[in-house]
C-alpha cells in the first residue's frame, strides 16, 4: 500500500504542472464528469445502496443532504468559474503610478482531501470539485468507516479519472497518517477538532497549508420572542437528520425559562409527527438513519448515562437499541458543567437543554467552550439577535432556522479559531485550493528619481510623494 501510495504521489506531482495549464473549458469538462456520473439512474441506485449500508440513509436525504449539495456546487462553479480565473484588478497607489496590480489565482499543485463518514459523499466531493476546478491533482482519502460509500468513491473516481490526475485511496488511520507523512501543497481536513490538530502538525512538517474544517458545540439560542411551534419543529429535525451526526446540528439549547416547557411539548409532538406518526415507535421509521458504529453508539451511550447519573433529567426519548445502532431523539434538562455531554461535540441525536433569564447569562453559558461553528438564534427582536451575534464568536450564525449554514454556495462556509482554519463554499472553496499570486506590471514610468546618491531634491520628492497619498 505503501509503495502505491508514493507511486500516486509521484506521478500526480510530476503531473501537476501540466494539469494546471489546462484550461477553464478543460477543468470544467472534468468537473461534469462527476455531474454526470451522479445523475445516472444506476450509479444513484448503488449510491442509495452503500448510503443505507452505511448510515440506513433514507434516499430523500441521499439527495437533499449529498447528492443535491454536490450538484448545487457544481452548477455554481459553471456559472462563475470563468470569472474567478481571470486576474483580478486591484487598486495602485500614487507611489507606483504607470504600473498595473492584479492578483493571479493559479492552482496550488497536489492536494490531499481527507474526508469524514458523517456525510460521505458530500463532503468528499464538494471540496474535490472546487480542488479540480482551481487546477490541482488531488488525492482524496475517504473514511474507512462509511466503507461502502468509500468504494462507491473509489470505482467512480477511477473511472472518470486518471491516477495521475485524481485518485481515490482507501484504508484506515494508518493510510492517513503515511499520506500526512508527505510533502503535499495543499490539505483539506473534515473532520474532529482533535484530529485536526494532528493534521496540522504533520502539515507544518513540510509547511504544507490547510483548510480545517472542524466542529465543536454549536448552541441553538431561543429567547421569550421565538416562535415555538415553528422553531421546535425545525430544530427537531435538524437533530434527528442523518441522526444528529452533522457538523452544523445544534449541540445544546439555550431557552428563555418563560418558553421552556412549550418548547418541550412542542419538540415532542414534531418528532412524534416527523417519525412516528404510526405510533410503532421512531426505530420502525423509515426515514430514521442509524448511528454509524458501534464505537460511536457506546459513545453516545456513554454520555447520556454520564449526564443521567450526574443530575441530568430525561424529558423525551431515551431510547437505545445497540445491535441496530439506534438512538432515539433525546431531550435532557438539569444539565450541568461537570458532565463530559458538556465538553464534547455530541455528534447524535441527544440535545441538552439550558434555559435562562437574563439574555448575559446566555454569553456567560456559551463563553464557557471554544468558539463553535455555528451559532443559531431564534429571536423575533432585532436588538436580541445583535445582542446574541456581538457576543458570541462563530464560523456563521442562522437566524430563525438550522442546518442552513452550508446551504449557500456564496456565502464563506467553515469555522473560527477550535472550529476551523479556512472556509468552504463557491469562490471560497476556490481561493483555498488556489495560491494568490500578487503582480505588478510597470507599464510606464520610473521610480529612479529617488534612487541614490541621495540629496535635498530627493528627500524633497519622496516627503512630497507620500504627503498626497
Amino acid at each position: 500500500m505503501e509503495r502505491d501510495i508514493q507511486t500516486i504521489f509521484k506521478s500526480q506531482k510530476e503531473n501537476s504542472s501540466k494539469v494546471a495549464q489546462m484550461s477553464v473549458k478543460d477543468r470544467m469538462e472534468r468537473v461534469m464528469r462527476i455531474d454526470n456520473y451522479l445523475k445516472s439512474d444506476k450509479n444513484l441506485s448503488s449510491l442509495y445502496e452503500a448510503l443505507y449500508n452505511d448510515l440506513r440513509k433514507p434516499e430523500v436525504e441521499v439527495i437533499a443532504t449529498e447528492v443535491g449539495v454536490v450538484q448545487t456546487q457544481i452548477s455554481h462553479l459553471k456559472k462563475n468559474l470563468h470569472k474567478w480565473d481571470r486576474d483580478h484588478r486591484v487598486p495602485t497607489p500614487l507611489p507606483l503610478l504607470g504600473t498595473r496590480s492584479y492578483i493571479r489565482y493559479e492552482p496550488r499543485g497536489v492536494v490531499l482531501i481527507l474526508s469524514p463518514w458523517n456525510f460521505p459523499l458530500n463532503l468528499s466531493l464538494v471540496p474535490l470539485v472546487y480542488a479540480i476546478a482551481a487546477g490541482n491533482t488531488v488525492i482524496l482519502k475517504p473514511s474507512e468507516i462509511s466503507s461502502h460509500t468509500s468504494a462507491y468513491l473509489k470505482k467512480m473516481i477511477s473511472e472518470l479519472f486518471r491516477l495521475d490526475e485524481v485518485a481515490v485511496v482507501e484504508g484506515d488511520a494508518s493510510v492517513a497518517t503515511r499520506l500526512l507523512e508527505m510533502p503535499f501543497d495543499h490539505i483539506f481536513f473534515t473532520g474532529s477538532p482533535r484530529v485536526g490538530k494532528i493534521v496540522m502538525g504533520k502539515a507544518a512538517e513540510h509547511l504544507s497549508s490547510v483548510t480545517l474544517e472542524l466542529g465543536g458545540k454549536s448552541p441553538a439560542i431561543i429567547d421569550e420572542t421565538a416562535n415555538i411551534p415553528q422553531i421546535a419543529r425545525r430544530l427537531a429535525w435538524a437533530k434527528s437528520v442523518n441522526c444528529g451526526q452533522t457538523c452544523v446540528t445544534p449541540d445544546y439549547v439555550i431557552i428563555h425559562e418563560s418558553k421552556k416547557r412549550e418548547f418541550i411539548e412542542e419538540f415532542r409532538s414534531a418528532i412524534i409527527e416527523l417519525y412516528n406518526r404510526s405510533g410503532s415507535g421512531t426505530e420502525k421509521s423509515p426515514d430514521y438513519c442509524r448511528i454509524i458504529s458501534r464505537y460511536h453508539f457506546r459513545r453516545l451511550h456513554s454520555l447520556y448515562q454520564d449526564a443521567v447519573g450526574k443530575g441530568a433529567k430525561l424529558l423525551i426519548g431515551g431510547n437505545f437499541e445497540e445491535e441496530d445502532f439506534f438512538i432515539s431523539p433525546t431531550l435532557l434538562e438539569n444539565i450541568s458543567e461537570d458532565m463530559h455531554i458538556m465538553h464534547e461535540e455530541i455528534f447524535g441525536p441527544l440535545l441538552p437543554v439550558i434555559s435562562y433569564n437574563d439574555r448575559s447569562d446566555v454569553r456567560e453559558i456559551i463563553g464557557r467552550h471554544p468558539n463553535p461553528l455555528m451559532l443559531y438564534i431564534a429571536s423575533r427582536e432585532k436588538k436580541n439577535i445583535r445582542y446574541f451575534m456581538d457576543g458570541n464568536p462563530a464560523g456563521g450564525t442562522v437566524i430563525n432556522d438550522y442546518m442552513l449554514g452550508y446551504s449557500n454556495p456564496n456565502l464563506p462556509f467553515g469555522g473560527v479559531s477550535n472550529s476551523g482554519i479556512g472556509k468552504s463554499l463557491g469562490f471560497h472553496c476556490f481561493m483555498e485550493f488556489s495560491n494568490k499570486r500578487s503582480v505588478i506590471h510597470r507599464k510606464w514610468g520610473s521610480l529612479d528619481m529617488i534612487y541614490p546618491p541621495y540629496n535635498d531634491r530627493v528627500l524633497w520628492m519622496v516627503k512630497t510623494l507620500y504627503r498626497w497619498m
